[in-house]
């Protein structure tokens, strides 16, 4: 049964900020638009897939010829080590995605702003859908950035292994994510069929 494969993360420290590259790949034996249209339609259907994710509450959605511009609050679970739980809190659990579908090339732009630590953290990629014959490849490319000298409320010796801790438990969470993601379109559309 095909699988997600390809999940790397590519990590670089450049001075005063972190910077990570995201790339997962799932591998979904259904046509490409069933795929796309699940992914963009049916974030509520798939939350039992999700482990890492508690909620998605949708905020805005606006249809424009071939694309969907929306804005969707994730709101994540897992535990929060002891030692970490004096930088981060439930707010590093929650960010807002905004997309933008393009049905045209089956592309979706997406930026992340985090609920804690909003100024010192950037996320965006592009995902793509690629047609394989039967099956989709979802190319989910990507990159975070920690910019440390931005952190606010840490002491400037601190700041740097704070971006560290950050940028590690946000890859825990990030690449799982994706993956679960994939696994639970998958299952949502094998039970469909």
């Amino acid at each position: 049964m095909p699988s997600i494969l390809n999940l790397g993360f590519l990590l670089v420290f450049v001075t005063s900020q972190l910077n990570m590259i995201i790339s997962v790949d799932a591998h979904i034996p259904f046509p490409r638009s069933l795929v796309f249209s699940t992914y963009r339609d049916k974030l509520q259907e798939l939350l039992p897939y999700m482990e890492n994710v508690h909620r998605i509450d949708p905020k805005t959605y606006q249809q424009d010829n071939e694309r969907v511009i929306c804005t969707n609050e994730w709101h994540g679970g897992g535990e929060i080590p002891t030692i970490a739980r004096a930088f981060i809190d439930e707010q590093m659990l929650s960010w807002t995605e905004h997309n933008v579908w393009n049905e045209a090339d089956y592309s979706l732009e997406w930026r992340i702003t985090t609920h804690a630590f909003t100024e010192a953290v950037s996320c965006y990629g592009k995902n793509h859908f690629r047609d394989c014959g039967d099956t989709t490849i979802v190319e989910n490319r990507g990159e975070l950035v920690i910019h440390t000298h931005q952190i606010e409320g840490i002491p400037d010796f601190l700041k740097g292994q704070v971006a560290e801790f950050v940028e590690d438990f946000l890859s825990q969470k990030i690449g799982p994510n994706l993956t679960q993601m994939g696994e639970g379109v998958r299952q949502y559309l094998e039970k469909a069929a």
